[in-house]
Formats: structure tokens, sequence, C-alpha cells
């Protein structure tokens, strides 16, 4: 018997099969639902001709690929090849593809900015809508300058913290390498195998990458003393993740693609302190790195961390904020002490 395609199932249908789903799972149905829509994307995006181009990042790809952390990531973070995008820009530019200079690191991001908005919204935009309405998924497609914003009707009621919305994040200021090719399916086909499901195959960034694009972004939240930290306490989350599965001490003994990152960051996504001094992310990276926020930017981290736990991102039981704030501690002095005659 030929399977029946989720999207093709009336509402009533679809709803009854996400609810078997979490009883088998125990992961929430508005949380597989969502899920559903964002391998369907990512079956879109790859799949089209420019999807050669494509890189999946960040936590999501931690969580669909690599099966490192257990939390459900609900957005997409694409880096759209930097060379592909823009070649005459980086010609010349070396293997990173860098510009020489933070005047010039300022022209290309504008320049990529642009370009990008233009192609998301004259390319991207109109091959998704096209897509999702050939597969039978009823879907709002609206490009935000650099995002693709992928809106449905759900099915259950909306939590407040998960959006009935997949946010595609495009960037092009880097090349996506490292990278590997991966399967991806959605997570509750293995508990409904009577109902297909979308999948496919994407180029993700490795999860070592993502590590030290992780750990950077804490050590900023850390050095600026930040008073905001709206969905932020999910990178806490995804190191100390990344650590228990390996990958982490894998990326603190890969000094030279930890610096490469901090380059990377230095040219393109450069941050100062509360004192105006511009932050120095080599120096984090060799013997500096601060994991562990303390004073108003622990507490603000401790009750986003809070919100997170309460609408169930955290598949299965999520430990203390105060434990979490141990482990990384931990990893701190580990990526620290590989490196001593940097600090």
């Amino acid at each position: 018997m030929a399977e029946t395609q989720f999207q093709t199932l009336s509402a009533g249908d679809r709803r009854d099969a996400l609810a078997v789903a979490e009883r088998s799972s125990g992961r929430r149905a508005h949380l597989l639902e969502k899920d559903v829509w964002v391998v369907a994307t990512l079956d879109v995006l790859f799949g089209a001709t420019w999807g050669q181009h494509l890189t999946f990042k960040g936590g999501t790809s931690l969580s669909k690929v690599w099966g490192a952390i257990r939390r459900f990531s609900e957005d997409i973070d694409i880096v759209y090849d930097i060379r592909a995008l823009d070649p005459e820009l980086v010609s010349g530019a070396g293997e990173d593809a860098l510009p020489p200079t933070r005047s010039q690191a300022k022209r290309w991001s504008h320049k990529i900015r642009n370009g990008l908005a233009q192609w998301v919204e004259g390319e991207a935009g109109p091959v998704v809508t096209e897509e999702f309405a050939r597969a039978g998924f009823a879907a709002r497609v609206h490009a935000d300058a650099e995002k693709l914003l992928i809106s449905y009707k759900p099915l259950f009621e909306e939590s407040g913290f998960v959006r009935p919305q997949v946010t595609v994040e495009f960037g092009a200021r880097s090349t996506g390498e490292p990278r590997a090719v991966h399967p991806v399916t959605c997570d509750a086909a293995v508990h409904l195998p009577k109902i297909k499901f979308p999948r496919t195959s994407v180029t993700v960034m490795l999860a070592e990458r993502t590590f030290w694009e992780k750990a950077i972004a804490i050590h900023v939240y850390c050095r600026r003393d930040q008073r905001r930290g709206e969905r932020m306490a999910r990178h806490w989350h995804d190191v100390v993740r990344l650590e228990e599965a390996g990958i982490a001490e894998r990326a603190l003994c890969d000094h030279e693609l930890a610096l490469s990152v901090a380059r990377h960051n230095s040219v393109f996504f450069s941050k100062k302190d509360p004192s105006g001094e511009r932050i120095n992310y080599e120096k984090a990276v060799s013997g500096d790195l601060q994991l562990v926020p303390s004073g108003a930017a622990h507490a603000v981290l401790a009750a986003d961390y809070a919100r997170m736990l309460a609408d169930g991102m955290l598949l299965g039981e999520g430990e203390s904020f105060e434990a979490l704030m141990e482990r990384c501690g931990v990893i701190e002095e580990r990526a620290n002490s590989l490196h001593p005659k940097s600090r």
C-alpha cells in the first residue's frame, strides 16, 4: 500500500497523527508539527538549483543532522557561499574569503546584505512559494531583508514561545566550510511509519565549527555584560551537549579552526565591552574564553532558560540552570588550559 503524504491529510487527521507521535515520542505535538515544516523547508531549499551553494548551520543542524543536542531548535540558519553570491568581490581574498581590512569589511557587508536581500526576495522567495504549493503545503512566504519567513496555520494552540512560523536566516559572509552531506528526516516519521513525511539531504557545517561559533557568541554575551538574553540560553545548553557528544573536545583541540572562526568574527562581527574596548576574539580562543556570565547578565540568562524549560523546548528533563553553568565552567577551564601561554 502506498504511503499517505502527511500534508495531504485533513487537518483533523494530521492533528490525530501528531497526537499519536506525541504519546510515542514524549515530544509535544506542536513541536513535532513545526519540525515537519522545518524539514519541508530544508527540502525545498536544498532541492533548488542554487541549493548547491547553501550550507545548513546553527542549532537546528546540531539537532537534525548531528543528533548532538536535546532541545527543539525551531528555525534555520543558512550560509550562501560568498564565492557564489559575489565571486568578483572575493576574487584574490584567499581561502577564507575574508576582506583585508575592517573598513573593507564594512563595504563587503553592505554589498553582501543588499545582494542577499535582493536574492531572497527575487529568487528564493518565489521558488519556495511555488515548491510548497506544488508539494501541497499551505504556506505564506514573506521575504524580510536577509530572512525568509514561512508561516503556517497551526494544528494546535500556540504556546507563545514557539511561533507557527519557520524563519530562514541567510548569511553570506563566509564559505560555509568545513561541511559535509547528510540526510534529514522528521522527528514524527519513525512513530508513524504508514505516513510519508518530508525528508531530504543537506550540506551541513561541521559541528566543530558550530561549537566555536556558539562559544564566541557566549563569550561576547559575558564580556558585554548584556542585560537582554531572549532566546540566548540555548547556546549554553548546546555547548554542554556538544561536550557530552565528544564534539567540543575535538573542537577545543583544533586551534586552527578556532582561530579561523575568531578571525571571521573579528572582521565581520566586532563588538565592544562596556568600557568601549574591542573584544579580542583571537585572545578568547587562545586561553581567555569566558562561558559563565555574572551579575545581571547571569540573572537574565537564568530567566530565559526557565522559559525554555516551561515550553518543553528541551526534549527530556533539562538540568537546572546552576548545573548548566557549572558544566560550562568546566568547558571554559578546559578550553583555557589548552593554550595557557596565550593568556
